[in-house]
């Protein structure tokens, strides 16, 4: 496994997620990132304590001093099913920024080098909490925690970078 650091050109891969019209859709992360400056945050699970209570809630409450920065895309991506994605999206009825995305067999997680196993917690493969900064597909920050921590990959530490 090979961590993606700064400098790292981002992989592409393919994601899912349902549009505004309730249809479900496949997109390449490179079709939302080219050309763009975008935070890519990852998350072990959905409906979880710190990703639902935490994580999220912080890039929704500073998505407008976000993308005051330049910042042109959020993306809040996981390894789950859309349709778990979707349900989740649904309970941040706030949230007007950021893009839930299924990356449902772990494939593009994997090309990150970010997943982690959670076998022993009876949770399989799933991503480890990290937020990317990236300007037209080069990684410009990678903030990765340790296991369940959650201590530099919050908004405030992305905002930091900008």
């Amino acid at each position: 496994m090979v961590l993606i650091v700064v400098s790292d050109p981002l992989p592409d891969g393919t994601l899912a997620y349902f549009d505004e019209q309730d249809q479900l859709q496949q997109v390449s992360v490179h079709s939302l990132a080219a050309g763009k400056k975008v935070i890519l945050f990852g998350v072990p699970g959905d409906f979880t304590p710190t990703c639902s209570l935490k994580h999220v809630p912080g890039f929704i409450e500073k998505a407008d001093e976000l993308k005051s920065k330049g910042v042109d895309e959020i993306l809040c991506i996981s390894v789950n099913d859309p349709f778990v994605m979707k349900a989740w999206a649904k309970t941040f009825p706030k949230n007007k920024s950021v893009k839930f995305l299924a990356d449902g067999s772990a494939k593009y997680t994997h090309a990150l080098g970010l997943e982690l196993d959670l076998s022993e917690k009876g949770l399989g493969t799933r991503s480890r909490r990290f937020a990317l900064l990236v300007d037209d597909l080069k990684v410009k920050a990678a903030n990765v925690e340790s296991g369940g921590d959650f201590t530099v990959s919050s908004a405030d530490d992305i905002l930091k970078s900008l």
